[in-house]
């Protein structure tokens, strides 16, 4: 019996083997191209599969084909999650989901300022209260030291009192709504020696009755002024107005003449707190007022 050879297709070329021992002994798995995915047993061996054509292609693989596939790229699995975002044909690119928003850190505040002790805080006050050249507010004094304002009032009451208890030739006193230091009334000849003899100008007279008159009938007008003083004030308030003692107030609602005030000034110079501390004018009025008074009608 003749030996059987190679079956022959139809488009001459031999069929392929059929035997199980000629397919283990190939180095690649011979598969169609109309086959699914690869198979695992073939993947995991290193070995590469081979398409075959739907026209009939040989299951030889060429010299160098195997290594050539071999030495390809392995898709790396976290690039193949991220294609997933990708949009596919026809269907609808997948949105990213929205990443939080990073959290602010909270800014810290100013660190509180620190309390002084009650020395400190009468050092403090001295050292500022010796360089003012005006009456200062305690409200002020307590912004600038950054302490309670309840602390800084009965401090202040209390540097005052050891001032007066001491015996001290200057003294600590409200003044035009704050507090400065005062050379003692008792010492003033000597001050005067030193500072004001020959330095100073003074108000006149008439100057001084027109301050007077404002600072107990304030605010009125300069008609009242010089009705209450029987002659024209209008060039002494322009003085006075120019020392910064008098200020205009507004206008009076009947006649719409200015009327004037005393200043912050005039209650500095003269040491008081307010206006409500000037002596009382009754003491200074002469005896026959009254007739004075009938005799100018």
């Amino acid at each position: 019996m003749p030996p059987v050879g190679p079956a022959v297709t139809g488009h001459g070329l031999p069929a392929e083997p059929t035997d199980a021992s000629e397919t283990d002994a190939g180095a690649a798995t011979v598969r169609g191209t109309d086959a699914g995915e690869p198979d695992a047993d073939s993947t995991s061996a290193g070995g590469a599969d081979v398409g075959g054509s739907d026209a009939g292609g040989t299951g030889a693989e060429p010299a160098g084909a195997g290594a050539d596939r071999a030495s390809l790229p392995v898709a790396d699995p976290d690039a193949a999650g991220s294609a997933e975002n990708l949009p596919g044909e026809g269907g609808a690119a997948r949105v990213p989901g929205k990443q939080p928003a990073p959290r602010r850190r909270a800014t810290p505040g100013p660190e509180p300022a620190p309390v002084l002790d009650d020395a400190e805080l009468r050092g403090a006050l001295e050292a500022i209260l010796l360089v003012v050249d005006e009456p200062v507010s305690e409200l002020t004094l307590a912004q600038v030291l950054e302490q309670p304002a309840e602390r800084v009032g009965p401090m202040l009451d209390e540097i005052a009192a050891g001032y007066t208890a001491a015996g001290h030739g200057f003294e600590l006193r409200r003044a035009a709504g704050g507090w400065r230091l005062y050379t003692r009334p008792e010492y003033a000849t000597y001050v005067e020696r030193f500072v004001l003899d020959g330095q100073s100008v003074r108000l006149t007279q008439a100057a001084l009755e027109t301050l007077a008159v404002i600072a107990y009938k304030q605010p009125v007008t300069r008609s009242r002024i010089s009705a209450i003083r029987g002659v024209n004030c209008d060039g002494v308030i322009r003085t006075l107005v120019s020392r910064g003692l008098v200020e205009e107030c507004g206008t009076e609602p009947d006649s719409g003449a200015f009327l004037y005030r005393t200043t912050t000034m005039f209650l500095e110079k003269l040491g008081l707190n307010s206006v409500d501390d000037l002596p009382p004018l009754a003491p200074f009025l002469p005896d026959d007022v009254e007739e004075l008074a009938d005799a100018t009608r």
